[in-house]
């Protein structure tokens, strides 16, 4: 699913290279949920970045879904991004004057999805997770983990191959934190898709099949999710 081979990103700064990431070599398989994981500087958010199509790698390869994506155009790769990648924002990134049905909607818009099927897949959406009281409702108007949630259904409305989740939990309550964990794994597990989550947290990273440890930009270390401490959750693949 993503291959990721040298990948290299740095920025000029006069005659200087300041680099984010060096020479990351990284396979992930349909199917797998993976946790990157790393302290802070050290790339991950800017590997999720390119892994989502959302930014270029200075130098190396990135095969996504068995395409060369460091050679196609900027309208294949937003082709791809659009059809096959959901993501999930720390920060929610919802449209803040949209209701939820629209914030819903919107993805489905870029797609080019007629009146009718568009129609159909939110609500589908809106009842799989619980929100159909909330869709007439704005962002300002939801919990944090309500808001996430939205940002979840969204994600998953376009039916990805992939969901890239950027510290999913990072603003949320424990117990909403959990909600929003135990509603990627059962994508995961249920649905089969493939979820790439950065975060901070082991208890976050143990939802998932493996751990990729990112320092000063390099992958310093990638094993089993079930090496974590026995009492954090238990992923699919442990």
């Amino acid at each position: 699913m993503i291959k990721l081979r040298n990948i290299t990103k740095y920025y000029r700064s006069g005659f200087k290279r300041n680099f984010v990431l060096r020479r990351v070599d990284l396979d992930i398989g349909e199917g797998e949920f993976v946790t990157i994981m790393g302290p802070s500087g050290a790339g991950k958010s800017t590997l999720l970045h390119i892994m989502g199509l959302l930014d270029e790698p200075s130098d190396g390869e990135y095969h996504f879904a068995g395409e060369p994506a460091h050679t196609l155009s900027e309208k294949r790769r937003t082709e791809l991004h659009r059809s096959h990648i959901g993501f999930v924002f720390q920060a929610y990134h919802l449209i803040d004057d949209l209701t939820v049905y629209e914030n819903l909607e919107t993805p489905l818009l870029y797609k080019g999805l007629g009146r009718s099927e568009r129609k159909s897949k939110v609500a589908e959406m809106l009842d799989r997770f619980g929100i159909v009281a909330k869709q007439k409702l704005f962002p300002s108007q939801l919990s944090g983990g309500q808001q996430q949630l939205v940002g979840v259904a969204r994600a998953l409305i376009i039916e990805p191959r992939v969901i890239l989740a950027d510290e999913p939990t990072g603003n949320l309550q424990s117990q909403q934190g959990e909600e929003i964990m135990e509603t990627l794994r059962r994508l995961n597990q249920d649905d089969g898709v493939t979820i790439v989550q950065v975060t901070h947290s082991e208890k976050q990273a143990g939802y998932g099949d493996r751990i990729v440890n990112l320092v000063d930009g390099a992958v310093e270390d990638d094993f089993p999710a079930s090496e974590l401490s026995p009492d954090l959750p238990v992923g699919a693949g442990s």
